[in-house]
Order: C-alpha cells, then sequence, then structure tokens
C-alpha cells in the first residue's frame, strides 16, 4: 500500500511538472514604437528577437494588438516591452508596457 502511494503521488508530480512546462508564458520581448495606427488596431515596432514566435534576428514589424487601448499609452519613439502570440488574425501583441 505504501509502494501504492508514493508512485501516485510522484506518477502526480511528474504530470504537474510536465503540465507547467507546456503553459510556458512568452517572453517580454524589448521594442520602440515606430508607428501607431490606432484605427487599424495596429503598431509598428522595432523590435528584438521574439522567441516564442521562432524569430531570432531584430526587425521592424506591424503587429495587431489585442486590446485597442495599449495604443493610447504609447507614442512614436517611446521604448516598450510587449508579448505576441500568434493568433488567427495574425501575429497579435497580448500585453505591452512602457519599457525602462
Amino acid at each position: 500500500m505504501r509502494i501504492k502511494k508514493f508512485t501516485l503521488a510522484a506518477l502526480s508530480l511528474s504530470l504537474a511538472l510536465g503540465i507547467g512546462a507546456t503553459v510556458a508564458q512568452a517572453e517580454m520581448v524589448n521594442g520602440e514604437v515606430r508607428k501607431v495606427d490606432e484605427a487599424a488596431g495596429k503598431i509598428t515596432l522595432k523590435h528584438g528577437p521574439i522567441k516564442n514566435l521562432d524569430m531570432e534576428e531584430p526587425m521592424t514589424m506591424v503587429f495587431r494588438v489585442q486590446d485597442p487601448a495599449m495604443l493610447k499609452q504609447v507614442k512614436v519613439g517611446d521604448k516598450v516591452q510587449f508579448e505576441a502570440e500568434r493568433a488567427a488574425a495574425g501575429i497579435t501583441i497580448t500585453k505591452m508596457q512602457k519599457g525602462k
């Protein structure tokens, strides 16, 4: 009976750790605002690598934003940190804050 409990506990722990690894959060990426298009709900950012999207090279690109209110908090030239994910509508910024 003691061995079954130990085995069950070990199995539960390994499953919990495995699930936690697959639900990893996107890493914050540093960027600089190049253009804000509130009407279209888009922002152009010059940014570093976005590892969770397999983008290894720095580049400048246009992103959609998940929440249009994010665009009201930044202006051209601002340094930002952001998270982006692939969505049905294209690569979308899901979180953004002014950089330091």
